[in-house]
């Protein structure tokens, strides 16, 4: 069977692209493995990583030296890929739903966290597809995936429909930029070869100004937004202001707001 005829067709709204789809189902198997593909990626997932954790037990007032700090915390992991950013904070206690519209990354998830001894809810599908009107969670993240759906816009408002009030979403991606396009796309898939060649396709790129927007027009209060460096001496990831090639920004829905609309409004 070929693999555009295992995309669940359930799964077939106007934020997913095929293409996208097929691109990371044959990349699936790359996940985990430390000299793989994505092993550039890890670095950059771990210094993130650390920042989401400090941010979300920050706001929650958790302390991140005490056992499962993150307890009771309910996280939706949006494109989770193999799990890179769910496991580290399921690991820390938080309750997390991993969604991905390419099975094969979740079946890998599942594989890993199951090898890990880490409890996540792995699901096939969308926000719109996987995810019932009435789960709301306190954290959303949407990691590198805004970049590889055909309606962003879509995609924001149906995170934002599955945060509770007081709640907070993540997103990051790459800036569509020159330093974007020479250093992250040029530089990092076809020379470095730090990540498959044609992961990212520049035009499908937004800036941080076009996200904040979106975030806005789903009235939620937009909060800081931050880059990720490579340390050119230590080799490597650190959080950094520089947002000129990737960024990460935070916005938090207002603590007296109700869910705005209906998932796939």
């Amino acid at each position: 069977m070929l693999v555009k005829d295992r995309i669940d067709q359930s799964i077939a709204d106007t934020t997913v692209n095929a293409e996208q789809i097929m691109r990371f189902e044959a990349l699936a198997e790359e996940w985990w493995k430390p000299d793989g593909k994505f092993r550039v990626m890890h670095g950059f997932n771990d210094a993130r990583g650390i920042y989401i954790q400090t941010f979300i037990a920050n706001k929650f007032n958790r302390d991140l030296t005490e056992e499962k700090p993150l307890r009771h915390i309910s996280v939706l992991d949006v494109g989770c890929g193999g799990g890179l950013a769910s496991e580290p904070i399921a690991s820390l206690g938080a309750k997390v739903v991993g969604v991905d519209a390419t099975s094969r990354n979740i079946e890998i998830a599942r594989c890993h966290a199951h090898r890990t001894g880490v409890e996540i809810d792995y699901r096939h599908g969308t926000t719109h597809s996987a995810v019932a009107a009435e789960e709301l969670f306190d954290v959303v993240l949407n990691l590198e995936v805004i970049e590889h759906v055909d309606n962003p816009r879509k995609l924001i408002a149906d995170c934002t429909a599955h945060l509770k009030p007081g709640g907070v979403i993540f997103i990051a991606t790459l800036n569509r930029s020159f330093r974007a396009l020479v250093l992250a796309i040029i530089g990092g898939e076809y020379i470095l070869r730090w990540l498959p060649v044609g992961t990212h396709d520049w035009r499908r790129l937004l800036k941080p100004l076009e996200v904040e927007a979106m975030l806005a027009s789903e009235e939620l209060m937009i909060g800081e937004t931050v880059g990720v460096g490579m340390n050119p001496l230590s080799r490597k990831w650190r959080i950094t202001a520089n947002t000129s090639v990737n960024y990460m920004l935070t916005a938090q829905k207002p603590a007296n707001i109700k869910a705005l609309r209906e998932p796939g409004s």
